[in-house]
């Protein structure tokens, strides 16, 4: 009796963690802005040459040992530059996707490591008075696993909490 109670209430448990997965939305967004005391001029390179990421990005600071491959080009549209990491940062690639200096870059995120992902990640700089306002977001589909993930796992807090942290980074960073 008590057996058939135990997998009776596993069952629902189950059920129910499924059907709020299955009600979640089936694209996301993460998105995070700071005000920086410079000139878009002075950020967007930052922002703009991926190998400058090793001066603000959160992401870069997780594993010492992380193996970065950059392409023949780190600015402009097409530049590129791959990661294989640790747990922490996983592995995939990033494109410049489309670059308006000093204004606007949109990339091309591939996640393969710790899951498959495709997403867009955005920046926008604009200027307001004497700084200029950073937004850092990212955007993509959910797949059915990942929705359960989700249930369990807040990841507009979780990612939002690094963009913050790479973007205090790049405010320290550009008002040196």
């Amino acid at each position: 009796m008590i057996f058939t109670i135990a997998v009776a209430v596993a069952f629902v448990g189950i059920a129910a963690v499924l059907i709020l997965a299955a009600m979640r939305p089936n694209q996301f967004r993460v998105q995070r802005s700071i005000a920086i005391n410079a000139p878009p001029e002075k950020i967007y390179p930052m922002i703009g040459d991926l190998r400058a990421w090793t001066q603000w990005s959160p992401f870069e600071h997780k594993d010492r040992a992380m193996k970065r491959v950059y392409g023949s080009v780190t600015t402009g549209k097409g530049a590129t530059y791959a990661w294989e990491g640790n747990r922490q940062v996983g592995a995939g690639h990033v494109v410049i996707a489309d670059a308006v200096v000093p204004s606007r870059m949109t990339l091309k995120l591939t996640m393969t490591r710790p899951f498959k992902a495709q997403n867009i990640v955005d920046f926008t700089l604009t200027p307001a008075g004497n700084s200029t306002t950073v937004t850092w977001a990212m955007r993509g589909n959910v797949q059915y696993f990942a929705k359960v993930i989700h249930v369990f796992v807040n990841m507009d807090k979780m990612v939002g909490g690094e963009f913050e942290s790479g973007l205090k980074n790049l405010k320290a960073a550009a008002e040196k």
